[in-house]
């Protein structure tokens, strides 16, 4: 401590905001925005090189135009995306930073919360169970504390911490008095000095030149999948128009971008564009609501969950513990009980201060509770820490209204009960009576301790039970409403808890969560693999459960085909955090909850993940609705323009034509984002299905075919067109058929009637077949090779487009009904390696506030 210059009191006010401005904030920026790794990730798409090798292979050919509009096209979505995605990263980045974690320091010689970005060298800080080491600390004071250093050693067993000091050059595992930066308390508590922050810090030093990337989510997969079946499909039609063009002895350099037209037209080229507009509008929509998604894609894997499975305190309740009154055993109140339960809580009576536990805090600070002087010359000797093994808190002391040293144990009343020598049968009563009331129940139980210096787990048997210290934290108003929402979106909604089973019944059945059962883990712990598969879709309330029971139930439900988000504030969270498909936590929650999890809430409201489920559905409906639309108009136009052009003695339509009717298609459908998502479409959540959509395109891929080959008959049966004029009508008639379909396919009821799109998506979708008939009349007409059309071809064009939406809108009533048809996907499985991957990932970048 000299040669840092403080005291185990700590430092002043005053002496640490000097030692702020000179060593700087405590913080290391691992969640960096780079505009060129943004760039890159654009740029690392299939049907993106795809159009980038036709534009190359175009210009080398000599055709500038389709050069120019494939550019355009590249432009448009490398650009759109871009934008979307870096300022959906600069936004996470800016939400970030509103992810604080606090520690408790001795400033001015009291014990005050601080963010964890304030500490400086010199600095006492105090250590307790589920924290992340702030800094890097060297110890003095440590109460059977022990840490993860995983993170640091990649060691799997928890480090034992001790006071005696080892050698500057030890290696990191063996360095038993100190605390590294982002490792985790595991047990017990310590004090200690912090002597390097920031990038000065092991941790620091190594998360500085940090650099991982993101393992791929089962959404990006699902992307990645559907281009290659399109590149399939694509480079079939190539061959097959290469090979027919050849053997009808056409220009080998007409032929070659002719296909290479086809390939590109029956990509969706701007996809990648739809998906980041999706994405980015949707974080900024959970922005808006007070949610933090660490990865954009995750917004997708949110809407995915049809199970929750979430804690009762401050999610089901305020969250506000609110001391009620203390009573003996017969349920009278008892000032002794509450003496006995202040000197067994974390606060040293000695000097007061802050405390990490919600029910101590609110037993210190309670209205008509002077603590202070109820604990006056009270000396603590020795402290056994909470754990959640043993479910309470052991403390030794000398009191001087007793006349000998005494033991006080305080916890769950069942492991308490359990380790007195006697307990009179109107305890039980009065318990049964705290706990009908909804109560949140501590039991006091003492022994006289004489000789004692230290306290192990050997001591807390023979006691005697003094009372029952209880609390109070009623249910949310606003989680009936809430948990109503989550119904509608079809997710069965569980409750994982630590309290009293009749506790977490009494606010479920006040909020209308109709339970289906409730057992405990005691209960638990009897079933084999298969019971408890039965027992966890039979159960809604898991009560008196440990951390490895969460996680098992979540692996249970999982295993069964659900897919499982869990919402957990504690470090008996953390495993369930990790077993789950979505990790949800909340701004106030425990460090290692926070760093554990997918999402953050920077308010714990059941209301908000509703909105958050929501909106990741919306935006996998949207993104399907522009897939579907172009997997089957696209393949039935690119099909048309393939064998027209293996019997006709001119091409259907110009290589250049082919790529400006597909780029005024795709832009108008740059509005997708914005459209509106049918009830049902949110009710439960959908999974990419390449099958189905493979299915989708073989039966509505031929219909636009049909109404092509109409088109083609018109032209040149009934009109007698020339070659302009015959790829001027279809050039038309494909691009109304192709991009109003789009009103048909969104949805599965009737459009417009029962189901109104967006008022965006309305106008850009005529918009681009006003745009492209437009151009056929514009002075650029002969340059694109158009000629003018007679008016008998836009009367048949309006029946023709009528006639193809009847017929698709028939269609989809037939597809839809044919069970055969329905987009259920497969169930998602994630190998255990995909999810050690994600959360190390997650680790890595976010170990701790101090690590931001």
């Amino acid at each position: 401590m000299s040669t840092l210059h403080t005291q185990s009191e700590g430092l002043s006010s005053a002496e640490a905001s000097a030692r702020l401005a000179q060593h700087g904030p405590n913080i290391i920026r691992t969640h960096r925005v780079s505009a060129w790794a943004v760039l890159r990730r654009q740029l690392n798409n299939a049907v993106l090189i795809l159009l980038a090798v036709t534009a190359v292979a175009s210009a080398f050919l000599g055709d500038a135009t389709q050069s120019i509009i494939i550019g355009i096209i590249l432009v448009i979505s490398i650009g759109l995306g871009f934008v979307n995605e870096y300022r959906a990263e600069r936004a996470t980045e800016a939400l970030h930073s509103r992810v604080q974690h606090t520690a408790v320091v001795r400033r001015d010689g009291k014990a005050v919360k601080v963010g964890v970005t304030e500490l400086v060298p010199g600095d006492v800080i105090q250590l307790t169970l589920g924290e992340a080491v702030p800094a890097d600390v060297r110890l003095f004071d440590v109460t059977g504390l022990e840490c993860n250093e995983g993170i640091l050693t990649g060691e799997s067993m928890t480090a034992e911490k001790s006071v005696d000091v080892v050698a500057m050059d030890t290696a990191l595992a063996d360095a038993t008095d100190l605390a590294f930066m982002g490792t985790i308390v595991s047990a017990g508590t310590g004090i200690g000095v912090v002597y390097a922050t920031g990038a000065d810090a092991e941790f620091g030093r190594i998360a500085v030149g940090l650099s991982q990337n993101a393992p791929e989510t089962d959404f990006q997969a699902g992307l990645r999948k559907f281009s290659y079946l399109l590149l399939y499909v694509a480079l079939t039609l190539t061959v097959f128009i290469l090979l027919a063009n050849v053997m009808l002895r056409r220009p080998v350099i007409e032929s070659v971008l002719f296909a290479l037209a086809i390939a590109v037209g029956i990509t969706p080229q701007l996809l990648p564009a739809v998906v980041s507009s999706s994405l980015a509008s949707g974080s900024r929509e959970l922005a808006k609501r007070k949610v933090l998604v660490k990865r954009l894609v995750s917004i997708e894997d949110l809407g995915d969950i049809d199970v929750l499975i979430t804690d009762k305190t401050g999610t089901l309740t305020d969250g506000r513990i609110s001391f009620i009154d203390a009573v003996d055993a017969a349920g009278i109140h008892s000032g002794d009980v509450l003496r006995d339960g202040l000197l067994a809580t974390d606060v040293d009576p000695a000097t007061g201060g802050a405390s990490g536990n919600e029910m101590d805090a609110a037993l210190w600070q309670a209205d008509g509770v002077d603590a202070g002087a109820l604990t006056a010359g009270v000396r603590q000797i020795a402290v056994l820490p909470f754990d959640h093994t043993r479910r309470s808190t052991t403390t030794l002391v000398d009191d001087p209204g007793r006349d000998q040293r005494t033991l006080i144990t305080k916890g769950a009343p069942e492991q308490v009960l359990a380790r007195c020598a006697q307990v009179p049968e109107s305890a039980h009563q009065t318990l049964d009576r705290l706990f009908a009331e909804g109560r949140r129940v501590v039991a006091v139980a003492v022994k006289p301790a004489s000789g004692l210096a230290a306290v192990t787990l050997a001591d807390e048997t023979d006691l005697s039970l003094a009372g029952f210290l209880s609390f109070a934290d009623n249910p949310k108003s606003a989680a009936r409403e809430s948990l109503a929402k989550l119904a509608e979106l079809e997710i069965d909604v569980k409750v994982a808890t630590g309290d009293n089973p009749r506790v977490a019944e009494k606010v479920c059945t006040e909020l209308g969560l109709a339970s289906k059962g409730t057992i405990t883990g005691v209960e638990m712990d009897k079933l084999d693999d298969l019971e408890f598969d039965r027992m966890v879709t039979q159960t809604t309330i898991f009560a008196r459960v440990t951390p490895e029971q969460k996680a098992r139930v979540i692996t249970s439900a999982r295993k069964q085909g659900r897919s499982v988000g869990f919402l957990g504030d504690g470090v008996n969270d953390a495993l369930a955090l990790h077993a789950a498909d979505v990790g949800i936590s909340v701004d106030s929650a425990t460090d290692v909850a926070k760093d554990a999890a997918d999402v953050v809430l920077l308010e714990k409201d059941l209301g908000v993940l509703a909105d958050g489920v929501s909106e990741g559905r919306r935006i996998f409906a949207n993104t399907i609705k522009y897939v579907l639309m172009g997997t089957s108009s696209n393949f039935g136009n690119m099909f048309s323009a393939a064998a027209a052009s293996a019997v006709l003695p001119f091409l259907p339509m110009l290589p250049g034509q082919i790529l400006l009717n597909n780029l005024l298609y795709d832009s108008s459908q740059l509005a997708i984002p914005t459209d509106r998502a049918d009830p049902e479409q949110l009710r439960a959540p959908s999974h990419w299905n390449i099958a189905f959509i493979r299915r989708f395109m073989l039966t509505f891929g031929p219909i636009s075919s049909l109404f092509d080959f109409l088109t083609f008959g018109l032209m040149l049966g009934v009109l007698h067109a020339a070659p302009a004029e015959f790829r001027t009508g279809w050039f038309v008639e494909s691009l109304a058929t192709q991009t109003l379909i789009i009103f048909v396919i969104r949805t599965r009821r009737i459009p417009f009637f029962r189901s109104v799109p967006s008022g965006p998506l309305i106008a850009t979708t005529f918009g681009a077949v006003a745009i492209g008939i437009a151009l056929t009349l514009s002075p650029l007409a002969s340059r694109l090779g158009f000629a003018p059309l007679p008016w008998q071809f836009f009367a048949a064009l309006v029946l023709l487009t009528v006639g193809y939406l009847v017929l698709v809108e028939f269609t989809k009533k037939v597809f839809y009904a044919d069970p055969m048809h329905l987009a259920g996907a497969p169930v998602r499985t994630r190998g255990r390696l995909h999810r050690i991957e994600r959360r190390a990932s997650r680790f890595v970048h976010h170990p701790s506030s101090a690590t931001r």
